[in-house]
């Protein structure tokens, strides 16, 4: 082998020669030819291009092959490929000149994700002619396709950082939600994620290679209420997200329609004005498509008195405050001393309004006569609260006006009959004998709902206009009979059944015991139900403002829409309820949330009241709409701050016997002061920041309100009509809208006025007594109260006593020997102002007592005044011996230090000199006792005491 290479270089180089000194030179007559077309494809992560067909120039010129021939280089050879393109990442490179095999290799590192694919133009030429290759010839260029493979250096990232979501418990899903990841990889294979897993152990739920997330179980709200999971990805070169997700999964109850977002306890804090209801309450339609809303919202307040938070006046009261005329009487009235007919009666125990009186049909009441003076021939109103239950066969008179004796026939009365009000008018014996409307019937729901309702009727023979809860109803049936046959028997005017004097027919009349009475009566028809507030008024009919002013509620619901709200919003007479319309939710919600709670008392009742919201709504199929359920709740209004009502002044005090005998007599309560306070409780500061305590202060504040009632009654035995009386100018009682009713046991003013007028009314009670000889002290009690009896004042006590006077001289020596009256006591300043010196249980034992002591007094009076002159000329005399003999003795007597002091019951006082001349009747007072203080100083005559000593009798 060496010696063959070595004679095949020997020969090459020869013919190398021969060929350079040849006559007949290499000629290059042909172009290089390459394919027309080639495919490849590189790695990310290579540099060699895999080409399909490889990559092969061939050229005709090229020499035979022979031992010598690779050795030289003639123009058949392929000395290059070229690229065409602009930013081509490749190059072309000749590996085998003569053979003219190629390969293109990337430049720098392939990115698929930015380039997948390429594609340029390559071109081969040769060597061309001669040793420095001139004359070359290129090939065509032909077109290189060439495929970037992907590896797979991505992760998967989920396009949300967090997935939620929101079930109905109790139902499977196909699909709750569905998660994403994507992957950067440019490949199909590395850029596609092949699964999805739930990495969160334990929960009821899967998901597919979709990213599809089901639950696998009916899920429960009352278990949990709020899942998480978390979930990662996987392409399909098996790489994990870089990180997981974080997906949440409420659990909504099963989906009800109703009314959600309001509280179900609203407290209400009185005073505060109005209280929004349902700030935030929206409504759960199911998301079903609705096309009209009504909404009925009521404020329930049955339990309170006669169904709503009214002025707690009797009903007597009310008529006045609405503007009624005089002449209103008062049917069933709170039992009292002056209206005993209703001690009988069960009642409600309460406060509020009027009493009121459960009839359950046995009892029933006879007015007592001259009550009312009502007659056909005038118009005349009856206004009654009722409540009644379910009708029964059987007639429940509620107002009867018949015959006392004999004949039973009714005159006028109203009943109740198979939910009917009827109201009854026989007209008077008349000359002329016709028929006219005798039986007004009026068929109302009302009458049988067991609700409490205002019922008003202005009869006005012979028509008759019913009223109920301020609306006005038309009887559907009149009926008419001939007028009542002339008699001259008297009627009874009964409540809760009519009169009916015994027939002989036992089973149409029941006994009726009358606590009042102590009897028996015969009485039929009873009704059954509650009554409260029973008024019947003469000569005058109620207009309807006055009858919608009775009826108006003080407590109620309210709503202030906003501009851009349009909802028709309609309520009923009092207000306790309203009704809504719209066909757009968010408008209705909008009204709903702007509806409020009002009570305007000063002193609302406490208690709850509830709420009910009935709702209707109309879907665009109405085979699948929705059904809305009431919703209810309650306002409790608070306890108010009370009032105290304090009366106080001078509760004892004596006068002559002359103004207790005088036609003004002796006021009662010259100086009452009424005084209404409210106790509240407020945080003091704390003196330093640190101090962790909070003081809590209690605090009176005075404020103004109504009185309604004040009563004065006699402590002891009752008034003696004969010598004695409480007397009022009823000029003053009518000025202020009052009235006052009197009897031997007291006076009761009446009526809803402030408390200056009432001070000014009760200042001028006098108490007369014109036989005052065995009469020594005379005690009262007041009392006021606000609300029907809500509020009670404090009972205030006044004690007056009579003082006797008589002439001094007649029993002068009797006093002069009655030493057991003249009691030694310290001198002191006393206020005996409003007081009464004489104690009522002596001056009752010893009637001649202050007759006695007056006496005393004046006797001892003289006594010491014709001692003290003795006095003073003695010394006088002795002042003058001693001014000859020139000595300075002592004085014994200084007139000017003897004082006398008298002191009454009225804190009037005397200070005299004996040096001065004064009268005896500057001293004494006949209307007090006398009280004598006689001073003292040293000397040495006869004195009392000793010196600086008193004597009191």
């Amino acid at each position: 082998n060496i010696s063959d290479n070595h004679l095949n270089l020997t020969m090459a180089a020869k013919l190398n020669d021969a060929n350079s000194l040849s006559p007949f030179p290499t000629v290059n007559k042909h172009k290089p030819w390459i394919e027309t077309t080639y495919h490849g494809i590189i790695t990310e992560n290579d540099e060699k291009v895999l080409l399909d067909p490889p990559l092969i120039a061939l050229d005709k010129d090229a020499p035979l092959t022979s031992l010598f021939l690779p050795l030289l280089t003639c123009a058949g050879e392929i000395c290059g490929f070229r690229i065409h393109g602009q930013n081509v990442p490749f190059e072309a490179v000749v590996l085998d000149k003569s053979t003219g095999e190629g390969v293109i290799r990337a430049k720098d590192k392939l990115d698929c994700e930015l380039q997948k694919e390429h594609t340029f133009t390559i071109q081969a030429y040769d060597c061309g002619e001669g040793p420095d290759g001139a004359n070359m010839k290129k090939s065509h260029k032909a077109t290189v396709h060439i495929q970037v493979n992907d590896i797979n250096e991505y992760s998967p990232v989920f396009k949300e950082r967090s997935y939620k979501a929101t079930v109905i418990e109790g139902k499977n899903y196909d699909n709750i939600l569905k998660v994403e990841a994507v992957d950067a990889d440019c490949s199909f294979q590395y850029s596609q994620i092949c699964s999805y897993e739930i990495v969160t152990p334990d929960v009821p739920f899967t998901v597919d290679k979709d990213g599809n997330i089901k639950n696998t179980e009916k899920l429960n709200y009352s278990k949990e209420r709020m899942y998480k999971l978390t979930v990662t990805a996987y392409d399909c070169g098996k790489n994990r997200a870089s990180e997981d997700v974080l997906v949440k999964i409420n659990i909504k109850p099963t989906c009800k329609p109703s009314w959600q977002g309001f509280n179900k306890r609203i407290e209400y804090e009185p005073g505060t004005g109005t209280l929004a209801l349902f700030p935030s309450i929206h409504m759960e339609n199911c998301e079903e498509p609705i096309t009209s809303i009504q909404a009925t919202i009521e404020l329930e307040t049955s339990h309170i008195g006669k169904g709503c938070d009214r002025d707690t006046y009797s009903e007597k009261s009310l008529h006045k405050l609405c503007g009624a005329s005089a002449g209103t009487v008062e049917l069933l009235p709170s039992p009292s001393s002056t209206t005993n007919w209703t001690l009988g009666l069960p009642t409600d125990n309460g406060h509020d309004s009027d009493q009121v009186f459960e009839f359950n049909g046995t009892q029933a009441i006879k007015i007592p006569d001259g009550m009312v003076s009502s007659s056909l021939k005038e118009p005349f109103t009856v206004s009654v609260w009722m409540r009644h239950g379910p009708g029964a066969r059987e007639k429940e008179t509620i107002l009867c006006n018949s015959d006392k004796t004999e004949m039973n026939r009714h005159h006028y009365s109203l009943y109740v009959h198979n939910c009917r009000l009827v109201m009854l008018l026989r007209q008077d014996p008349t000359e002329a004998e016709s028929y006219k409307p005798a039986e007004f019937h009026w068929k109302l729901d009302q009458v049988c709902d067991k609700e409490w309702h205002h019922y008003v009727l202005n009869i006005e023979f012979p028509s008759v206009a019913l009223f109920v809860d301020g609306a006005t109803f038309e009887p559907f049936l009149v009926s008419e009979d001939y007028p009542l046959h002339a008699t001259k028997i008297d009627t009874q005017l009964t409540v809760g059944a009519c009169w009916q004097d015994f027939t002989g027919h036992e089973n149409e009349t029941e006994a009726v015991s009358q606590p009042s009475t102590g009897g028996s009566v015969h009485m039929t028809q009873f009704f059954r139900g509650s009554l409260a507030g029973l008024m019947i008024r003469s000569g005058k009919l109620e207009n309807k403002k006055v009858i919608d002013c009775l009826y108006t509620c003080k407590e109620g619901l309210d709503v202030q829409l906003p501009e851009d709200v349009a909802s028709a919003v309609q309520f009923n007479p009092n207000q306790s309820s309203l009704t809504l319309e719209g066909d757009d939710i968010e408008n209705v919600e909008k009204v709903m949330q702007h509806i409020s709670y009002l009570n305007s008392r000063q002193f609302p009742t406490p208690g709850i009241r509830h709420l009910r919201i009935s709702t209707t709504v109309k879907c665009f199929n109405e085979d699948s709409c929705i059904t809305m359920p009431d919703s209810e709740g309650y306002v409790m209004v608070l306890q108010p701050e009370e009032p105290k009502i304090s009366l106080s002044g001078i509760d004892h005090f004596a006068r002559g016997a002359s103004d207790f005998e005088s036609s003004e007599g002796v006021t009662l309560f010259p100086e009452l002061r009424i005084v209404s306070t409210i106790t509240r409780e407020v945080e003091a500061e704390a003196e330093g920041e640190d101090d962790p305590t909070v003081q809590e202060n209690v605090v009176s504040e005075e404020i103004m309100h109504n009185l309604d009632n004040c009563e004065v009654t006699v402590v002891g035995d009752d008034l003696d009509g004969e010598h004695e009386s409480l007397d009022l100018d009823l000029t003053q009682i009518q000025q202020r809208g009052l009235e006052m009713s009197s009897s031997n046991v007291g006076m009761i003013i009446t009526g809803v006025n402030t408390m200056a007028n009432y001070e000014q009314v009760l200042h001028l009670i006098r108490y007369r007594n014109w036989h005052t000889e065995a009469l020594f002290d005379r005690k009262f009690k007041l009392v006021c109260s606000e609300l029907n009896g809500r509020y009670i004042s404090n009972g205030f006590k006044v004690e007056v006593n009579v003082i006797h006077t008589t002439n001094p001289m007649d029993h002068a020596n009797n006093a002069m020997v009655q030493p057991q009256f003249i009691n030694p006591v310290h001198p002191a300043s006393v206020d005996l102002s409003g007081h009464n010196l004489v104690n009522a249980h002596q001056a009752s034992v010893v009637p001649s007592a202050a007759t006695i002591v007056i006496v005393v007094c004046v006797s001892f009076l003289v006594f010491m005044i014709i001692l003290g002159v003795f006095r003073i000329r003695a010394a006088h005399q002795r002042s003058m011996r001693d001014q000859e003999n020139g000595k300075e003795n002592e004085m014994d007597w200084d007139d000017s230090a003897l004082t006398i002091t008298v002191n009454p019951m009225e804190v009037w006082s005397m200070r005299t000199s004996l040096s001065s001349p004064f009268s005896l009747d500057t001293v004494m007072d006949t209307h007090a006792y006398c009280s004598l203080f006689v001073c003292f100083e040293e000397g040495d005559g006869c004195h009392v005491g000793g010196r600086g000593q008193s004597l009191w009798l």
